[in-house]
């Protein structure tokens, strides 16, 4: 199973191109990918993508950055590059996609993914508001773009 997932908190505008993604490839989604490929919504909840990529053969995590990069650049990671353990706290609040990945594969073992790849998007405008911001909704459909070769490819 490919699954797909996506971040982000849709009410503070760019933050959200992950849940936005994620959205729009449910609209566009295909009869084929009907059991083998899983596209969910995570919002906010690091614990929700622990659980939700259990299980999964491959995985794909959507979700707005901000480096200081040009807004709109879109940057494919693998996943191993980006999980870290999650500082010490009882507030799940604290514990994102980045810390599910490393959680995840100590608690699941070979029941998570090991080929994870991460679609950052550089954010321009993280105020509130319930728009992509015109560069991040472009830099969306290039991600949405990428995300349905690898459909494909994964499809065969």
């Amino acid at each position: 199973m490919l699954t797909i997932i996506g971040c982000g908190n849709l009410n503070r505008s760019d933050d959200g191109v992950g849940v936005v993604v994620c959205r729009r490839l449910l609209e566009r989604a295909d009869p084929a990918w009907e059991g083998r490929v899983a596209i969910h919504d995570a919002g906010t909840d690091g614990m929700g993508v622990m659980y939700k990529a259990r299980g999964a053969t491959a995985l794909i995590v959507i979700d707005a950055s901000r480096s200081g990069a040009e807004a709109g650049s879109v940057y494919e990671v693998p996943g191993a590059e980006l999980e870290r353990a999650p500082a010490a706290s009882l507030n799940l609040h604290d514990f994102r996609w980045d810390n599910a990945l490393f959680v995840g594969r100590k608690i699941f073992g070979d029941a998570f993914p090991t080929d994870v790849t991460v679609y950052l998007v550089e954010a321009a405008e993280l105020g509130y508001g319930l728009e992509l911001s015109p560069v991040v909704e472009r830099a969306a459909e290039t991600v949405l773009a990428a995300i349905h070769r690898r459909i494909s490819a994964w499809l065969g």
